[in-house]
């Protein structure tokens, strides 16, 4: 009777064991978040070699390749990233410095969220995109218009997710600062900012994404200069081969910004114990 009151016991202890191992973090992978990327161009070099795919629909990467070099050796492709980059980051700073300020004004007062939250919440529900023709006859064509248009698409991702950082930070760690009698700006700087990293740095990352799909399109209309308007012009001669590679700068761009995002979580976060490992 007693062998079988314990069967459970040791079955649930059992299933336990075996369960846990599975939710601990394991062992990162070197450089595995490169391994999918790596693995699409290797279906796609397949692709190409054989014939599944048509050179008219999607060029090969040998002749991206060569594109790009003789593209680079004209000095076309290092002038329209370099514009492009130019671009992204001003556009990405501006606006992951006004959602931050934003973030942080509604988090800390309810009076500020009153104020804030409501028409950033507006701004969420429309596209940054489809503000370019009002932006356009606000500011013209010119860089600022194209510039404002990232970071409006930057500023929601990052409010939305360090807003959330900062309301699921545990009250009584406000409730021990009054005790203990630490100054508010001390409190902010101790507790509130780290207690909000986490989300901060998640909506930068949605942000960096944010900035390269914004510049996709702004460089689109009426640009003069970038990857974007290289895209253009090649679209309009049939350059199939100018498109991927276009294409594929944007998405080696995406990829570097991201990875140096991660590292920086890694680094900053580093004291979190996660299921990531």
């Amino acid at each position: 009777m007693t062998a079988v009151a314990e069967r459970p016991a040791t079955t649930a202890a059992y299933d336990e064991r075996a369960l846990r191992p599975r939710l601990r973090p394991g062992r990162r992978i070197r450089f595995g978040f490169w391994i999918g990327p790596l693995v699409l161009l290797a279906g796609w070099c397949l692709g190409s070699a054989t014939g599944l795919l048509d050179e008219r629909t999607l060029t090969a990467p040998w002749t991206v390749v060569s594109t790009a070099g003789d593209l680079i050796a004209t000095g076309r492709l290092q002038e329209s990233i370099a514009t492009s980059a130019v671009r992204a980051v001003l556009g990405l700073a501006l606006g992951v410095l006004i959602g931050t300020v934003l973030a942080v004004a509604a988090g800390l007062s309810r009076v500020g969220e009153s104020l804030i939250d409501g028409p950033v919440q507006v701004k969420r529900s429309i596209p940054s995109l489809a503000l370019i023709p009002l932006l356009i006859l606000w500011l013209g064509i010119g860089e600022p218009m194209k510039v404002i248009t990232i970071a409006l698409g930057v500023l929601v991702p990052v409010y939305i997710h360090t807003h959330n950082g900062l309301r699921g930070i545990d009250e009584r760690y406000g409730e021990l600062a009054e005790t203990v009698g630490i100054s508010r700006w001390e409190f902010v700087r101790s507790v509130v900012l780290p207690g909000a990293m986490p989300g901060f740095l998640l909506g930068l990352r949605f942000a960096v994404t944010s900035a390269l799909l914004a510049l996709v399109v702004v460089e689109q209309v009426n640009a003069t200069s970038g990857i974007g308007h290289m895209i253009t012009l090649a679209s309009n001669y049939g350059q199939t081969d100018v498109i991927v590679v276009g294409l594929v700068v944007y998405a080696v761009l995406g990829l570097v910004a991201d990875s140096a995002v991660r590292l920086v979580e890694r680094k900053a976060l580093s004291w979190r114990r996660t299921l990531e490992g």
